[in-house]
């Protein structure tokens, strides 16, 4: 009997938890853009992204009874995510600047194309902690609250928020003092 194809995200999460291919298929199509790109943003190289992207959605399928909603899948995709990613930077403590070119694109959109811009905020970006590293990305592409990222992260809110102050001073002082520098 071939399988219906289900029509939305919560009739897709059902179909999923009831052991339906076709509903596995529909919550990652729905939720694939989400997953790589925070993979995408933290790891800063794409095979990586693509292969932790794999592993996240690989541990969605066996963890799909201890969820509870669409919603919540969409906040544990964002958490297994980013926890993922730390570990992964922790473990190779990778800067490769095309890469870190490539990953500033999201934080250096307000400032204009200038590429030299852009390749100086990606070489710091890239320096940052992969925890305050994740809270910058998670704040700034994914425009969550303080709120939501110290849940997402499993983290105290004030942590959150000294972490987002640290990082954009460094970030400010960093950029203000190439801006000096140029005529």
């Amino acid at each position: 009997m071939p399988q219906i194809e289900p029509r939305g995200p919560d009739e897709a999460f059902a179909s999923a938890r009831a052991g339906e291919a076709s509903g596995f298929a529909a919550l990652v199509r729905l939720h694939q853009a989400l997953v790589h790109g925070i993979a995408l943003r933290m790891l800063m190289d794409r095979a990586l992204a693509e292969d932790l992207s794999q592993e996240v959605f690989l541990q969605m399928y066996r963890s799909l009874h201890s969820i509870e909603s669409h919603e919540h899948l969409a906040f544990w995709l964002r958490r297994v995510t980013a926890h993922r990613a730390i570990d992964r930077l922790r473990q190779e403590r990778r800067t490769e600047t095309t890469a870190l070119e490539e990953a500033a694109g999201v934080f250096a959109a307000s400032l204009g194309d200038d590429p030299m811009l852009r390749k100086h905020l990606a070489g710091l970006i890239g320096q940052l902690a992969p925890m305050a590293r994740a809270v910058l990305l998670l704040r700034y592409q994914e425009d969550l609250d303080p709120v939501e990222i110290a849940r997402t992260l499993g983290i105290p809110v004030n942590t959150v928020k000294s972490h987002l102050k640290r990082s954009l001073s460094l970030l400010r002082r960093q950029l203000s003092g190439m801006a000096s520098i140029n005529p």
